[in-house]
């Protein structure tokens, strides 16, 4: 890549600062490094929401004084509240002079997680205008155009949630010097609202342990019912008429023998803000009514933080969008991720963390046979079933570890 004038010296800048020195040979004042987090995608997913307190909570945890510097898209509807709640010291550029500032100020941007790389055009902007290193954290890739693959093999590094992405970047032929399996950063979501959470599961009689989470979700996320201005896409509607019965169909053969076999109860819970009416038709409005009498539907929206604390909570959870599950594992908590062809590849992370035998291809599924005797072994040996979930997350920390120690070389040493 040829360096503009601006970007020379932006390097040069950074440079003299890692250096201690001023423009004009004195010592510098000594600071902390200072990362520039671009994340935060939307707030109807509490998945979307959960990427960021997960990377914050990585970069605090493995470099102790860093500066963090959010950049994000939507931190609306008590999201922003809940990340100033457990990171008090986060900066978060919402206006266009703050992101300026952060652009003058931080020494590194780091893309967070998503389904892609979705933030392209403002990692190519801090790319332009300052000439500083970046990274690429914990995304799905299955497509790159010219300015992706120019970005990508100018990146300090690139860590692919799933391998599936990995393996196409490697066959696209993109050229970034480091390029592996990096964890989703909702992995290390911890926030926690445990006083709503226990309020919520006492007024419901839901016991620590003796109830299993379930989350439903059309093929297609239908944001034309949660996103203003957002029309009907009538080929992906009539993708989920067709098929949002038999998928479900699979997930209540498991809720039904659950329920009659255990005793125990089930929460019905949204990962997006659809899932609430796709959980009352789909599922409860069709369990037998001894089944029903046992389950608890979730009628309203909630933030990541009381959903953790839910999580955390229950015996396991079997769920058909992703990151309740990755939330879920990550505190400790078995669970089933069923998956089908309209997603994007991450769900083969649950096979990259050796969790393989927790995820269901619903389009190979004839029955819910399978997603039936997983759930009921978690009542049998609880115990065992959190030790495997344990045994994975020993090597995702291992990973998170690796990527953080790889950021840390693109960073000025704390003074």
């Amino acid at each position: 890549m040829t360096l503009h004038r601006r970007q020379f010296l932006a390097q040069l800048t950074g440079l003299c600062t890692t250096l201690g020195l001023s423009r004009f040979g004195s010592a510098a004042p000594a600071r902390p490094p200072r990362v520039l987090l671009r994340s935060s995608w939307q707030t109807v997913n509490i998945g979307d929401v959960a990427h960021s307190p997960g990377v914050m909570r990585l970069l605090y945890d493995h470099m102790p004084g860093v500066e963090v510097t959010l950049w994000p898209g939507n931190i609306g509807n008590g999201v922003e509240e809940m990340l100033r709640r457990n990171f008090p010291q986060l900066v978060i550029a919402k206006t266009a002079a703050a992101r300026r500032k952060a652009f003058e100020d931080c020494d590194f941007l780091l893309h967070g997680s998503g389904p892609y790389l979705v933030a392209q055009k403002h990692v190519a902007e801090w790319r332009e205008k300052t000439g500083k290193p970046y990274g690429i954290y914990g995304i799905t890739l299955s497509r790159v155009d010219d300015q992706a693959r120019s970005l990508i093999n100018d990146a300090a590094f690139i860590y692919f949630r799933d391998t599936i992405s990995l393996a196409f970047a490697k066959e696209a032929g993109l050229a970034c010097p480091v390029m592996e399996f990096g964890p989703d950063g909702a992995f290390a979501m911890d926030c926690r609202n445990d006083a709503a959470a226990e309020k919520f599961l006492e007024q419901h009689n839901l016991e620590d342990g003796r109830f299993l989470v379930v989350i439903p979700r059309l093929r297609y996320t239908p944001y034309w019912l949660i996103k203003k201005n957002r029309p009907l896409d009538q080929e992906r509607h009539a993708v989920n008429e067709k098929l949002k019965e038999s998928d479900h169909a699979k997930v209540r053969e498991a809720v039904v023998a659950f329920v009659r076999q255990t005793g125990m109860k089930v929460l019905l819970c949204p990962e997006d803000e659809t899932h609430m009416q796709i959980g009352r038709e789909m599922i409860l409005g069709r369990l037998p009514d001894d089944v029903r009498k046992q389950t608890v539907w979730r009628e309203n929206f909630w933030l990541p933080d009381e959903a953790v604390s839910t999580y955390r909570r229950a015996l396991a959870l079997l769920s058909m969008d992703m990151h309740s599950p990755i939330m879920a594992v990550g505190n400790g908590t078995p669970a089933i991720h069923c998956r089908f062809e309209e997603q994007t590849s991450k769900g083969q992370m649950w096979n990259d963390i050796g969790l393989g035998d927790w995820l269901f291809d619903l389009d190979k599924e004839d029955d819910g046979s399978g997603i039936t005797r997983e759930v009921l072994k978690f009542a049998a040996a609880p115990q065992m079933a959190r030790s495997r979930v344990a045994e994975a997350m020993q090597f995702v920390r291992q990973r998170q570890e690796a990527t953080m120690a790889e950021l840390r070389t693109h960073l000025p040493a704390k003074g």
